[in-house]
This record gives C-alpha cells, structure tokens and sequence, in this order.
C-alpha cells in the first residue's frame, strides 16, 4: 500500500511495508529517486533503517555481556545489515492531507532481545519534506541502537554526473572492501579525496562510503547539498545524524548513475564499536528529524 500526502505544489509517497520514502516532487519537478507501486525499494531506496543503519560484523554483538547473533542478512560478506523494520507491515497512526505517521514494534527475537516501538512522521509543507522519528523502549532493560534512512535526493532533472556535492563532514571511515566493516578509525577528510566540505562535481566518483563529523550550521541543522546546472536540492538533518553514507550506484533502475545521502546516527558496525549509539532506559523515548529542500541555483 501506498500513502500520498501533499501541500500546495509538494507532494511525498509513503510506503506502508517498511514505511519508506517512495518519491518526493515539487511542481512535478522530482527531488528523490523514485520506484514503481508494485516494486520493492532498488538498492535500498527511501527505506527507515531501524535499530541499526548499515552493517554488524558477522551479526554479532554484545548487550549487558551476552552474546547477541542476528540473522545474516547481507550473506556475500556475512553481515547483518540495515536493521529489522525495512520488510515489516507498519501501522498508519495519523493521516492528514499533508502528514502521515507509521508505527511498527520490534519484537524480541534472536539478537535482538530488547522490544522498541518506532514511529516515524512524513510531512510536506512549504519548506519541502520534514521526517522525524521517535524511539520508545518498551522492553524492561536498557538497549542501544541507531536510526538511519536510505534516500536518494536528486537535482531535479538534473544528471546525477552534471551535479556537485557538498557535505557538512569532517571525517571519513575506512572499510575493508571485502566486508565494508571498519578496518581503522575515523580520519579527518582535510587533503583527501573524501573532501566535500566545498562543492565538487559527481562525475567519475565512485563512493559507498561513510562520512562522520557533520557539523551543525549556526541554525543548529547538518545539510548536505546536491546541486545541479538549474535546480539543487538540500538534505538537512538534526545533530543527532552526526554520520552519512553517501553511495553512487551507476545502476538505479530507470536512472542509471544515482546518489545516496543517508543520514545516520551511527556509522557501520556501531553495535560492536559503541560509537554514537543511543542508549534508551526503559520507558524512554529519543526523537529526532530530518528533510528534504528544493533548492534554486
């Protein structure tokens, strides 16, 4: 089932199996990749990655010193990845013209023994595409966890090779091509290739890349921009998504060369390494936001 909300010219498509970001336009001009009703997410697009963004190393971890092993869900190179709510039947909560809220309990199961209920918010207004999340811990012991979003902002109709990308990180993190697990700390981005902090063109790069030090700007917000010869687009973020992959596939079906610019609040692997996970008591709820903003040039 798909859920279309709209304001004005603006209008955002929900889906209600894994309550993920189908498409988003303005003046019918598109500013995210889209995907047919009747098709799943290509390349994980649009989707709600839930309690963990990205990889755990072999789907182990270690919660209150036992042993956690979740189901292998990336088997080429033996990871879990991506959380537990991306294939899951969400419940609509709210529905207005412009807003829609989904819900979805994670259930206690091999690895994650911790029950979370996780709503999520999409709402077009004036300003573009608001989403925002709240994480409850309904379970009985204190849990860890991440929040990240899988979307793919484009310029328009621009080319994805005739936009520059600009990102709000300092610090990039290596992985192990074969398992694209961290193999080394975070490292400033200053003199390498991984620095965005200026606009450089997409054409000829190639990134699956994690990025972390995303500093607010003097409005509080983390934006990342993806501009093109007449439109851009804008993906702001709240501090808590201090971390962003960014990945280039040349293969988005019906686009070909495309771009991922996927808010995190932990990098790959953080239930191993503890590093910017949330940690809930019991009762507690964390909440947080992001969008997406059309952009003129």
């Amino acid at each position: 089932m798909s859920l279309e909300i709209m304001h004005g010219n603006a209008r955002a498509v929900v889906t209600a199996t894994g309550a993920g970001l189908r498409s988003f336009e303005v003046d019918g001009v598109p500013y995210g990749e889209t995907f047919g009703a009747d098709e799943a997410p290509p390349l994980g697009a649009g989707m709600v990655l839930v309690p963990w963004p990205n990889r755990t190393a072999g789907g182990r971890w270690t919660l209150a010193g036992s042993t956690q092993q979740l189901d292998i869900t990336e088997p080429a190179r033996g990871n879990a990845i991506h959380g537990l709510v991306r294939r899951l039947q969400w419940t609509v909560v709210e529905r207005t013209a412009s807003t829609v809220s989904l819900n979805v309990v994670i259930a206690p199961q091999a690895g994650w023994p911790v029950e979370l209920s996780t709503t999520i918010e999409y709402a077009v207004g004036d300003d573009g595409l608001t989403v925002t999340h709240w994480v409850e811990n309904v379970g009985s012991q204190p849990t860890p966890f991440g929040v990240g979003t899988h979307p793919y902002p484009r310029a328009g109709n621009a080319s994805t090779d005739s936009c520059v990308l600009q990102l709000a990180a300092s610090t990039v993190l290596p992985l192990d091509p074969s398992t694209m697990i961290p193999n080394g700390p975070a490292v400033p981005v200053d003199g390498t290739e991984y620095d965005f902090r200026s606009p450089r063109p997409l054409s000829g790069v190639h990134l699956d890349t994690p990025f972390g030090g995303c500093v607010p700007g003097p409005d509080g917000l983390v934006r990342h921009r993806l501009t093109g010869p007449a439109d851009g687009v804008e993906l702001w973020a709240d501090p808590d998504f201090g971390w962003v992959q960014v990945f280039t596939p040349d293969e988005f079906p019906g686009r070909g060369r495309a771009v991922a610019i996927e808010p995190m609040t932990c990098p790959p692997d953080a239930l191993n390494s503890g590093t910017g996970l949330i940690v809930l008591a019991p009762g507690a709820t964390w909440t947080a936001r992001w969008g997406i903003t059309p952009t003129s040039t």
